[in-house]
């Protein structure tokens, strides 16, 4: 054993002496299936990557408004 290793106890423990090896296995499937990890939050989405920018906006009637239709927002 190494030095730094420390006694660990076991994460099962099997209490009826009576349950078959599948029960154990079912058992483990269903307790591993509980503790996944939850997923890494997404990155946020840049502004230039948006969806909302293939949506077109309105555009006001006035002066300039033909030159501003082509600015950005």
């Amino acid at each position: 054993m190494a030095e730094n290793s420390a006694p660990t106890t076991p994460l099962l423990r099997v209490v009826n002496p009576d349950a078959t090896p599948e029960e154990i296995a079912a058992i483990v499937a269903v307790l591993s299936s509980l503790g996944t990890a939850a997923e890494a939050p997404r990155p946020p989405r840049s502004a230039w990557a948006s969806p909302a920018r293939a949506v077109r906006g309105t555009h006001t009637a006035g002066a300039g408004a033909w030159r501003a239709s082509g600015l950005p927002r």
